[in-house]
């Protein structure tokens, strides 16, 4: 008779600073993980800048909320599906998000992601299928009524890939590419963005079936397209 004995190994700090900040790490590795955390408070860390929190599996859903100022998510997930949620309020916050960053498992590729802020100042960095196309990528992004000079930079890699972005504010950048296998029904992108002076670069190829929507409403937009088969 054979023994068999499977691991999954799940490792989450918290560390309470003087200044009432939380830092959160996450070492995940095992089949699944469903995650909800919330924190509420400045200066808060899921990951940072030399240390990222990471999922491996294959399948992902991870829900962060995030109340208040100047807190950092850096979070990397490899597996075959990702689903999950952010919801930012306050201002001066950093989110860099990668999917598929080591190419050790399946690729991302079904990935549903949702990014909700509301405030001023954020910055917002999402990588989707960065070293292997994802095969259906549903992305969407907004910034709600008020949100300010926050910049928005996402990189998707897919053979579908949908990316839409809703933004009520002013002097917000975007940054947007998205490349992979067009052909059939690849490549789309929804803008619509309310408010004035939008700084706006977008970038899509591969084979056919490119498509952009784009609705702007406001003065002094800034907008280049480049569209590649």
């Amino acid at each position: 008779m054979k023994t068999i004995i499977s691991f999954v190994m799940f490792v989450m700090f918290m560390i309470t600073s003087p200044i009432l900040a939380n830092d959160i790490y996450v070492t995940q590795s095992g089949a699944s993980l469903t995650l909800d955390i919330l924190q509420d408070g400045e200066n808060n860390t899921i990951g940072n800048s030399t240390t990222s929190s990471a999922s491996t599996g294959a399948t992902t859903n991870l829900n962060i909320d995030q109340v208040g100022n100047s807190n950092v998510i850096t979070y990397q997930i490899n597996g075959a599906t990702y689903t999950g949620v952010i919801n930012l309020q306050g201002d001066s916050n950093d989110v860099d998000l990668n999917c598929d960053s080591t190419n050790g498992n399946s690729s991302c590729g079904t990935v549903n992601a949702v990014v909700n802020f509301t405030g001023n100042s954020n910055d917002i960095d999402l990588d989707i299928g960065e070293t292997s196309d994802a095969s259906n990528a549903d992305v969407d992004i907004v910034g709600n009524t008020g949100s300010d000079s926050n910049t928005v930079a996402a990189t998707i890699d897919g053979t579908s890939a949908v990316l839409t972005i809703t933004v009520n504010g002013d002097t917000n950048n975007y940054l947007i590419d998205i490349d992979g296998n067009g052909d059939v029904n690849g490549h789309t992108l929804v803008h619509t963005h309310t408010g004035g002076t939008a700084d706006v670069d977008i970038t899509q190829s591969g084979i056919n079936d490119n498509l952009i929507n784009l609705t702007t409403s406001g003065d002094n937009a800034d907008i280049d397209i480049i569209q590649r088969d």
